[in-house]
C-alpha cells in the first residue's frame, strides 16, 4: 500500500485502525502516521499554575510513545479477577478524563496501539504519592476506590492509572516501579 492510497483511505473517513489493518504491516502505518498525521502537538491536561510544565509535556508528546500506566497495590492479596476488574476500571475513568482534557493525545494513543503497562506498589501510602506527583507533572492520574462488596474493604484504593501520556514523562513518575 502506498502513501497515495493511505491518504485516499483517509480523506474517506475511514477509521484510522481500519487504516492500520488494510496497511499491511502495523510499522509502515505508524510511521506513516507519525509522519504526516500526527503534526499538530497534542492537548495535554492544564496542571493550574503550573504552565510551564504543561508546554514542556506538549513539546514531549510530539512524535513520542504515548501510554497509560495501571499501578496496583500488592499489600491487598487481590485475586487475579479482582484486579483485572480494578484495572479495568482504572483504564477507563483515565481514558474518560483524557478524551475531555486531552483529546489529540487520546487520537495519537490510539493510533498507536493503546499501550497498558501493568505495575506493582506495596502501599496505599506509595500510590498516594505518586498520583499528586503525576498531577503535578500535568498528567491524568486516576485512583479507584473499591466498593467493599466483595474481598475488598470499602474505600480502599485499588489501582491507580496514570495516562495516558508521553511515555518518559510517565516513566518519571512511575519508572522506579516493577511489573505486575
Amino acid at each position: 500500500m502506498t502513501i497515495a492510497s493511505l491518504e485516499t483511505l483517509l480523506a474517506a473517513k475511514i477509521p484510522l485502525w481500519q487504516v492500520v489493518l488494510v496497511g499491511g504491516t502495523t510499522l509502515f502505518a505508524s510511521r506513516f502516521l507519525r509522519r504526516h498525521l500526527l503534526h499538530t502537538t497534542p492537548s495535554l491536561p492544564k496542571a493550574g499554575k503550573k504552565n510551564k510544565v504543561v508546554k514542556t509535556t506538549r513539546d514531549m508528546a510530539m512524535g513520542e510513545d504515548i501510554k497509560l500506566v495501571l499501578v496496583i497495590r500488592t499489600d491487598l492479596g487481590m485475586s487475579k479477577g479482582k484486579v483485572a476488574a480494578q484495572c479495568s476500571h482504572a483504564t477507563l475513568a483515565c481514558y474518560k478524563e483524557a478524551r475531555k482534557r486531552a483529546a489529540e493525545l487520546v487520537r495519537q494513543w490510539e493510533v498507536m496501539g493503546q499501550t497498558k503497562v501493568t505495575l506493582k506498589c506495596s502501599s496505599e501510602e506509595e500510590m498516594v504519592q505518586m498520583e499528586r506527583k503525576a498531577r503535578n507533572c500535568g498528567l491524568i492520574a486516576q485512583s479507584i476506590c473499591d466498593a467493599g462488596r466483595t474481598q475488598i474493604a470499602a474505600g480502599s484504593r485499588t489501582v491507580l492509572g496514570i495516562g495516558p501520556g508521553p511515555a518518559s514523562l510517565v516513566n518519571k513518575v512511575s519508572g522506579h516501579l516493577q511489573l505486575y
